[in-house]
């Protein structure tokens, strides 16, 4: 075998490329922690992980960042009609920007069910969801319990030594 096919039997899963150690916050932090945590570490994003070792959610810098179009808090649109009140557009979009710009923890702003890959997961297919999904990283499970992280430079680094 060459050394190229070494390399590309050697670097073929996720755990051959994961972070084990990584920094996660439980759902019952304060925002202001995990803003600590994420200039402390230089990090974009951190996993949000319960006491069970489940991984429930991913706090982002999106998540904390209201954005220009975000900061217009305006109710849906609506009409009254026969006493009633009709929203001529869903309240969920406007009942996530409130809930997020009066948070006060994790759970409140964390994006909830993240995106996730196993540690059986090839490099390739890790690649490809975070190129579709556009996400700079990925919680890593293992029967449902969180242990690691994977990043998009860990997979392009994967990927360019074969």
């Amino acid at each position: 075998m060459s050394r190229a096919s070494d390399n590309l039997a050697a670097v073929a899963t996720v755990a051959d490329v994961m972070h084990r150690d990584t920094v996660t916050v439980s759902p019952d932090d304060t925002v202001e922690s995990v803003v600590h945590l994420l200039r402390e570490h230089e990090l974009p994003g951190v996993p949000v992980v319960n006491e069970g070792g489940r991984c429930v959610g991913i706090v982002t810098e999106a998540d904390l960042v209201i954005s220009e179009e975000g900061r217009d808090l305006h109710l849906p649109h609506y009409i009254e009609l026969f006493g009633g009140v009709v929203f001529l557009e869903p309240l969920k979009h406007f009942e996530d920007r409130l809930r997020k710009a009066v948070a006060s923890k994790v759970s409140d702003m964390m994006t909830p069910d993240p995106v996730t890959v196993t540690p059986e997961t090839s490099v390739d297919e890790a690649g490809r969801v975070i190129a579709e999904k556009r996400h700079n990283r990925l919680p890593v499970v293992e029967h449902g319990r969180f242990v690691g992280v994977v990043t998009r430079l860990d997979v392009l680094e994967a990927l360019a030594g074969r």
